[in-house]
């Protein structure tokens, strides 16, 4: 492979499994009679190496597919023809991309349908769609030729190196907001809806509320489309970012309105009552509505 700085990674990757596979021989070098002290542990310490190879294996995976017999390129002719058509296309939304990889040389790979005349032609594509410089590297009639005679996809990167499924997660309190929710429904003081309010903003607890956990989604998925290290990504990244102000915003002003709840110290009226369970009650009963404000007693008269 040419030099790219993905390169060392995957190396370090790679070395990485030997040695989990080097460790998984030797436990098992060992024999363990099935449900015994002794193979349960054997099984913990398997444990960390097989979980290596099964979320990291993918490099091996994909890297072994790098050996395909490229197809034959465009003459610089061709390649300038259809790349113009390509790009006067993408400029009037008629080049559909479906699909996007990165290839062996560090190269942002799009497979995308060039609609012309009702007819689509499938297009491998090389470069960011969104910043100029991406050009066509062939042309296909169908999706399975054009992913086959395209560059083959070396493995995608990951957001964060130190991610992995398999790590025990710790357990938080979480408020669930069906349950918020119900528990409104449910109140008749205000104060109790105005804790519920503030406990749905609350980030400051062991049970972060989900306007919090809310927001924390919108900053990951920020940093996940900056990641990408294309245009696009950055404008959405720049976009979450705004949500997630706004949603600071709105967390605050929940704050502000969940206490002036609170202060109004108040009741559900005793006309709101609750609906029979056995008894149906008569049309009188379901449309009578007390009057908005209570009447003003009549002024006595003033003596002459």
């Amino acid at each position: 492979m040419r030099p790219a700085r993905h390169l060392v990674g995957w190396k370090v990757v790679l070395n990485d499994l030997g040695h989990a596979a080097d460790q998984i021989r030797r436990i098992l070098a060992t024999p363990a009679d099935a449900g015994t002290d002794a193979a349960h542990e054997q099984n913990d310490a398997l444990w960390p190496y097989l979980s290596a190879w099964a979320e990291h294996s993918y490099i091996v995976t994909h890297l072994a597919d790098q050996h395909r017999t490229p197809a034959p390129a465009l003459t610089s002719d061709e390649q300038q023809q259809w790349t113009d058509q390509a790009q006067a296309a993408h400029r009037i939304g008629d080049l559909d991309p479906f699909e996007s990889w990165y290839d062996a040389q560090g190269r942002l790979i799009t497979l995308a349908y060039l609609i012309e005349n009702d007819e689509s032609t499938v297009l491998t594509l090389a470069g960011d769609l969104d910043a100029p410089g991406w050009q066509v590297l062939g042309r296909y009639t169908t999706e399975y030729k054009a992913g086959q005679s395209s560059p083959p996809p070396v493995p995608p990167g990951i957001l964060r190196p130190d991610a992995s499924r398999y790590t025990p997660r710790v357990a938080t309190a979480e408020i669930i907001l069906q349950d918020l929710i119900q528990d409104i429904t449910e109140s008749r003081h205000s104060g109790d809806v105005a804790e519920i309010l503030l406990s749905a903003a609350d980030n400051t607890g062991h049970a972060p509320g989900p306007l919090t956990r809310t927001q924390q989604l919108i900053t990951t998925a920020a940093e996940f489309a900056n990641a990408l290290e294309t245009r696009q990504g950055q404008h959405v990244a720049a976009r979450l970012g705004v949500i997630g102000k706004q949603l600071d915003l709105l967390t605050r002003e929940l704050h502000v309105a969940a206490e002036e709840l609170g202060a109004t110290v108040a009741v559900l009226p005793p006309h709101r009552t609750p609906r029979p369970r056995f008894v149906t009650p008569s049309p009188l009963a379901l449309t009578a509505r007390p009057p908005a404000t209570a009447p003003t007693a009549a002024a006595p008269a003033h003596r002459q």
